[in-house]
């Protein structure tokens, strides 16, 4: 039975699958598609576009002076004040060692310094009265000299007079003017003349060793200076030690060297820890700078003083903007601390990687040290 014409069009469009609605939706579809190939192709030269104008780095880092704080001194630890994430000042208390031990050693050199300082004084009072006792006798032993000296001189003309005498007298008694009683009277005279002249020669002699003795009693001031020179060096010495001991015992307070944060601690109160053992890590957010490395094909598109912006990973909604302030003397690799000569000469070319710092300009304290970032350098003004 024949239909009428439209039953005999929808008969058709339904036998051969093409329903307006599928036309529909497939002009849609070649839409849409298309304007994701134009998309994909916008995108696609919008990138190529930046790589030819711009250096760019995706694995570079937030890099900071991260500062292990270190014990000076073996002890144990008393107190830890403060933990990890904390604002520090600089020269605050971070960690306090137990300074028992380090007082008493103080109190011990004290007390030596206090000897050192009362046998100086002792030995300054002796050589005080060993030099005016030894002065005194020195002006003693000169006037007992002097009086020797001149009696020496009478005795001397006494016995030059008595020798006289009693020459003159033997002539006399050769010629029997005089008697012999008369000639031993002045024998006698002049026997004591001589005696008493040589008594006055020993008085002198014994002054003169006298007064010698005396000025070797003063030799005994040397020996207390030099006394007095060695407590100087045992005083020094003790001084030196004593500053020493200071020095350890502050030690045992270990400050901040830096204004900034806690970023790792790694012991805790009663712990023993070492001369040079590592106690906590410290760095300040207000000095940081990215790190990059770039190739070394990319080193001749970039000088210091370079506009950069930089996206952060942990900021994907905020730009950072800064410059290079440092590029690199020479190739990572130079310091690998395993090296790759080539004794074999077998050899594939490697671009090396040139490494460069980045000052930013509005780092707000948002950025921590080992954050990823990515690095543009605008090349179009080259």
């Amino acid at each position: 039975m024949d239909g009428s014409p439209a039953e005999k069009v929808a008969t058709i469009d339904y036998q051969s699958g093409t329903s307006p609605r599928r036309r529909a939706w497939r002009v849609l579809r070649m839409v849409f598609l298309g304007l994701a190939v134009i998309g994909g192709l916008l995108l696609l030269a919008d990138w190529a576009y930046k790589r030819y104008t711009n250096v760019y780095i995706d694995d570079a880092r937030i890099t900071a002076d991260v500062i292990s704080v270190s014990s000076r001194v073996s002890g144990w630890v008393t107190k830890l004040h403060v933990s990890e994430g904390d604002r520090i000042k600089a020269g605050a208390t971070l960690v306090s060692i137990d300074t028992r031990d380090a007082k008493l050693q103080l109190s011990e050199l004290d007390s030596r310094l206090q000897a050192i300082g009362a046998e100086r004084a002792r030995a300054l009072t002796e050589k005080t009265m060993i030099d005016r006792q030894t002065k005194s006798a020195q002006s003693v032993r000169r006037s007992q000299v002097r009086a020797a000296k001149a009696a020496l001189a009478g005795r001397k003309s006494d016995l030059d007079l008595a020798r006289t005498d009693f020459e003159r007298t033997k002539k006399l008694l050769e010629r029997k003017v005089v008697s012999r009683q008369r000639w031993e009277e002045r024998r006698n005279a002049f026997r004591k003349a001589e005696q008493a002249f040589q008594q006055a020669e020993a008085e002198v002699a014994a002054a003169t060793a006298a007064l010698i003795q005396s000025a070797a009693d003063r030799e005994q001031l040397l020996v207390l200076d030099r006394q007095l020179a060695m407590l100087t060096h045992r005083e020094a010495e003790v001084s030196a030690q004593r500053e020493r001991q200071l020095l350890n015992l502050s030690d045992r307070l270990i400050a901040s060297p830096v204004d900034g944060v806690v970023d790792k601690t790694f012991v805790n109160p009663s712990e023993f820890v070492t001369a040079g053992q590592r106690l906590l890590m410290v760095h300040d957010p207000k000095k940081i700078w990215v790190s990059a490395n770039i190739k070394e094909t990319d080193l001749r598109h970039i000088k210091i003083g370079s506009e950069v912006t930089v996206e952060v990973d942990a900021y994907p909604d905020k730009v950072f903007e800064g410059k290079i302030s440092k590029i690199g003397n020479a190739a990572t690799s130079e310091f690998a601390l395993l090296p790759t000569p080539n004794p074999s000469g077998n050899f594939t070319k490697v671009v090396q990687r040139i490494r460069i710092r980045v000052n930013l300009d509005n780092k707000d304290e948002l950025l921590r040290p080992g954050m990823m970032v990515e690095v543009n350098v605008g090349i179009d003004d080259r």
